[in-house]
């Protein structure tokens, strides 16, 4: 070799030992050691799970969330309904100042259509929570109802020529509706019935309604007969005790395996899915981890969830905190519904598209599957009077997590920038749902059911408290009462927000500790 050449051997080289955090890696030049090759597949092992953790958690979410239907006596295509929501049900982040239905709507025989109530605010999202349509007031029916036509993976058959709204063809055998609606007077009686008397489901009737006769005449579709509609099934759900949170330990990937064996493929990115494929995870196998995996799998469920937890009470480290300083946190600002385009701006000239990122904001996916269900553009837009938007705060005013035992107050200022009504309520920090305590909804806001709404002072601001007892001189309505034993977050929502909290002329204040 000419000794004016550079020996790239001397720069690539490995050494015989490199110490790791993972332990020492032994080398014969270059070629690792019986124990090192041991050791390195664990690792990897290992690793793949944790990343199947953090970046599948939404699989395994939609598997519990649908076995937790079916504990309550919901089956596909019937409709869970909640007049309010009480904390004795565990839902991520639900709230009980809103009726609630929600179905899983089975697409495994073909499309459905789903003939939604007015006035209401909706999503129908696939089993991997991939964004399909709104319904509602966000949606194209804007909250006068309509019918939906759902598609199932692949589906190449006829469709009408009008007269229904068709989302993005879902990629999952099942999709959810998740549909939300207003109280009339602080009395959810009268949408009830106007959902109960509105809320249809059952399937596509091809070249029946919806497809002119000039289109049958064409020959391309075959005259169909008139879709037959049967009866919805309501399931009421308030007061339930039920469960739709997913495992913390090898459990979780249990369900993993259960929604990939469940669903066609497709339903996730491949990176993800070859996430799932390297720890045993595989449509059409057996997935029989055995004692060494199977200890790897609870190891990195306990990763996952502490790396999951982290990220999600730090999410300002993320970027997802709504005031310079604050503790408040807007999850979707970052990336938007997908993780990677931001929401676009809405200007007096117009809406102004974000270009893609190129990239996912993988910390904001994580926070939001961890702690939240369904997922849609609405959840971000900069519309004012649609919709809603959502405020959280995992900490006080000092950095500190929220202790149970202790009393703490916010004040909302004058004017708080919402159409329809406002709502604060507390989150267990363990379940991620309603805060369990005797008061059964743990909430106050501007509505007086099914709790006293709160009260401003005379200057126009309100303040709320937050403690376990009553604090002397506090209306009902200005409290939420805490458990000593259990931690909590806090979220307020803006139903129907207005410029305000756009542009952040109004600012919530941050939560004291006043003992």
């Amino acid at each position: 070799m000419n000794n004016r050449e550079h020996d790239w051997r001397n720069d690539l080289a490995v050494a015989d030992r490199l110490e790791t955090r993972l332990g020492t890696m032994e080398f014969t030049d270059g070629a690792p050691s019986s124990e090192t090759v041991e050791n390195v597949f664990d690792q990897l092992d290992l690793l793949h799970a944790v990343n199947a953790f953090t970046n599948g958690y939404q699989v395994a979410s939609m598997t519990a969330l649908r076995k937790g239907f079916q504990s309550a006596g919901v089956a596909d295509n019937e409709v869970l309904m909640f007049d309010v929501m009480s904390s004795e049900s565990l839902f991520l982040t639900a709230n009980a100042d809103t009726v609630y239905y929600l179905s899983f709507i089975d697409l495994s025989s073909g499309p459905m259509v789903v003939e939604t109530a007015p006035e209401s605010i909706g999503i129908f999202d696939d089993m991997a929570f991939n964004w399909m349509i709104d319904f509602g007031f966000p949606g194209p029916d804007r909250g006068a109802g309509g019918r939906f036509l759902l598609l199932p993976p692949g589906y190449a058959g006829d469709l009408p020529d009008d007269g229904f709204y068709v989302g993005r063809e879902s990629r999952t055998d099942h999709a959810l509706m998740l549909g939300r609606a207003f109280m009339t007077n602080s009395d959810p009686g009268p949408i009830v019935d106007l959902i109960k008397q509105s809320l249809k489901i059952y399937p596509y009737a091809p070249g029946g309604a919806g497809t002119a006769v000039a289109t049958l005449l064409e020959g391309k579709v075959r005259p169909g007969t008139a879709a037959e509609i049967p009866d919805t099934t309501f399931v009421h759900g308030t007061g339930k005790a039920f469960n739709t949170i997913p495992f913390t330990d090898a459990r979780f990937f249990d369900q993993v395996n259960e929604f990939v064996q469940d669903q066609p493929l497709g339903f996730l990115d491949p990176e993800i899915m070859g996430q799932f494929e390297a720890i045993g995870i595989v449509k059409g196998e057996k997935f029989d981890p055995d004692a060494r995996m199977r200890a790897i799998l609870d190891e990195a469920a306990a990763i996952g969830t502490a790396m999951s937890r982290t990220v999600m009470f730090n999410s300002e480290r993320s970027g997802m905190q709504y005031y310079p300083g604050s503790a408040w946190i807007a999850l979707l600002f970052v990336g938007g519904y997908n993780f990677e385009t931001p929401p676009p701006m809405v200007t007096t000239e117009g809406i102004v598209p974000l270009p893609a990122t190129g990239s996912r904001k993988l910390h904001s996916r994580t926070t939001f599957f961890y702690g939240y269900t369904g997922i849609t553009p609405a959840m971000c837009m900069r519309l004012t009077g649609v919709g809603s938007q959502y405020l959280i705060a995992y900490r006080d005013s000092q950095g500190a997590y929220f202790e149970g035992g202790a009393h703490y107050t916010v004040t909302l200022p004058p004017g708080i920038p919402q159409e329809r009504f406002w709502s604060m309520t507390l989150y267990d920090t363990q379940t991620r749902s309603m805060l369990q305590t005797p008061q059964l909804y743990p909430r106050a806001g501007s509505q007086n059911y099914p709790t006293p709404a709160a009260e401003a002072e005379p200057d126009g601001s309100t303040t709320l408290h937050f403690a376990p007892t009553k604090p002397d001189g506090v209306r009902d309505g200005n409290w939420i009462q805490t458990d000593p034993e259990r931690g909590f977050f806090a979220c307020i929502r803006l139903y129907s927000p207005l410029q305000g909290f756009f542009d952040k002329s109004w600012q919530i204040g941050e939560i004291d500790r006043i003992d």
